[in-house]
């Protein structure tokens, strides 16, 4: 089961969209695919037309159970989504309270990638959206995850916050005791601006090794896609947005088999 961490400590930037996206093309190769929401703004959640508000069973019950019972409390979660073989752990509200009511207590920085654990054979691809916030929450989608995908909106303010995320990324390396593959997206972008094209060439200037060769541009369908509560790539496979998608899934998929083959030789 692979598991994919979407992440950015700058909101807006596309993290809900990317991981939708992404896992309408994952089901549409024939994947079993699973959605996490970390974030307790839930806009994911949302997505699929539930209300974290008000939502009872959420990621926020996986953090009260004892290791013994993540696998069913995770099952018993577990919501569909009305696209056939994409399944959504759902966030809450309440998950906000989650780092001051465990502050320091050792093991809960792993309770995603336990509770996961358990569901390697119901699953054949996972996918975390990340809060915009370092804690509790984004420690368990970083440790989870085997690889992360950072999208940055291309605009100024973005590539500042894409330096606060490549300096978080540094310590959670360190606290992982090991390295964590990463590859940067840019999105949101409009060919027909001058700062669009100027971020576009700082983003090649400052991470040519870790940025995708794919851009997303802005696409409206997106929204309409959001309204239906499907992925664009399901929705509307062959739209703009989507085909940019289907080439970053190609670019990122890729990468792995390298990487594994650099790893087995």
């Amino acid at each position: 089961m692979k598991v994919w961490a979407v992440a950015n400590q700058k909101g807006g930037v596309g993290k809900t969209t990317t991981a939708v996206t992404l896992a309408g093309h994952l089901v549409n190769q024939q994947q079993r695919v699973l959605l996490v929401d970390m974030d307790p703004h839930g806009s994911m959640t949302a997505y699929f037309g539930q209300d974290p508000d008000i939502l009872e069973k959420s990621i926020y019950q996986l953090f009260q159970a004892q290791s013994a019972d993540l696998q069913q409390t995770a099952r018993r979660i577990t919501l569909a989504t009305g696209v056939a073989s994409l399944s959504l752990l759902p966030a809450s509200t309440a998950m906000a309270t989650i780092d001051r009511q465990l502050g320091t207590l050792k093991g809960k920085g792993l309770v995603l990638k336990q509770a996961l654990q358990t569901l390697a054979d119901d699953y054949d691809h996972v996918l975390i959206d990340c809060p915009p916030l370092l804690g509790i929450l984004m420690v368990n989608a970083l440790a989870a995850c085997n690889h992360l995908i950072l999208p940055v909106q291309t605009e100024f303010l973005a590539l500042k916050g894409l330096e606060r995320m490549m300096h978080t990324l540094g310590m959670i390396i360190k606290s992982r005791q090991g390295d964590l593959d990463y590859t940067i997206v840019a999105t949101m972008f409009d060919r027909r601006t001058r700062a669009a094209q100027e971020s576009l060439d700082m983003l090649h200037k400052l991470y040519r090794d870790y940025l995708a060769k794919s851009v997303i541009p802005i696409d409206t369908q997106f929204r309409e896609a959001s309204k239906q509560g499907q992925p664009l790539s399901t929705l509307h496979p062959k739209s703009r947005g989507s085909q940019a998608y289907a080439d970053l899934l190609d670019e990122l998929q890729q990468r792995k088999v390298a990487h594994l083959r650099l790893v087995s030789s």
